[in-house]
């Protein structure tokens, strides 16, 4: 999404046809980039299942999605991956592995902008499992009878590269 103003000096800067590509400010120099937001998930699994849990906000309100979110600043993937775990499961896990990296497109409320989203594969060893943060309910999957209703585009690439990974 083309951005309107310089964060730098304020000056409006030019009207770009591509949205996401950089634009420079006439005034001061500064070029203002459209980077991914990084992200961070989790695939717990268990017995051959993988807990995904429903989502209670938009976007994507009351589709099944993949623990995980948003890194705060300075915040390693792997820390913020634990921190997401915590607060939408509450439980502690023990990583298994790094599945790999995704990009994915975010559009809500008028804003769209690309994500950058590192997924680990992980196992449960500790907490109580419940729905907390922005999560209503959890559900145990087997890997071939996942639900239809997954949300964002990017899920689906990285659950069939658990199901790789599993075997």
């Amino acid at each position: 999404m083309a951005y309107k103003f310089c964060s730098n000096c304020g000056n409006a800067l030019p009207i770009t046809r591509d949205a996401f590509a950089a634009q420079t400010c006439a005034q001061c120099g500064r070029t203002q980039y459209h980077n991914s937001r990084p992200c961070a998930g989790a695939l717990i699994v268990r017995d051959g299942r993988v807990l995904l849990v429903k989502r209670a906000v938009e976007p994507y309100k009351d589709c099944w999605d993949i623990p995980g979110g948003f890194l705060e600043a300075g915040e390693h993937p792997l820390d913020g991956m634990m921190r997401e775990v915590r607060e939408e499961t509450g439980l502690e896990v023990r990583v298994l592995g790094l599945l790999g990296a995704y990009i994915d497109r975010y559009v809500f409320q008028g804003e769209e902008f690309f994500t950058l989203s590192a997924y680990y594969v992980v196992e449960p060893m500790g907490g109580q499992l419940r729905a907390q943060d922005d999560v209503n309910e959890f559900a145990w999957f087997a890997l071939d009878a996942l639900p239809d209703a997954i949300a964002f585009e990017h899920p689906h690439a990285v659950l069939r590269d658990l199901r790789a990974w599993v075997r």
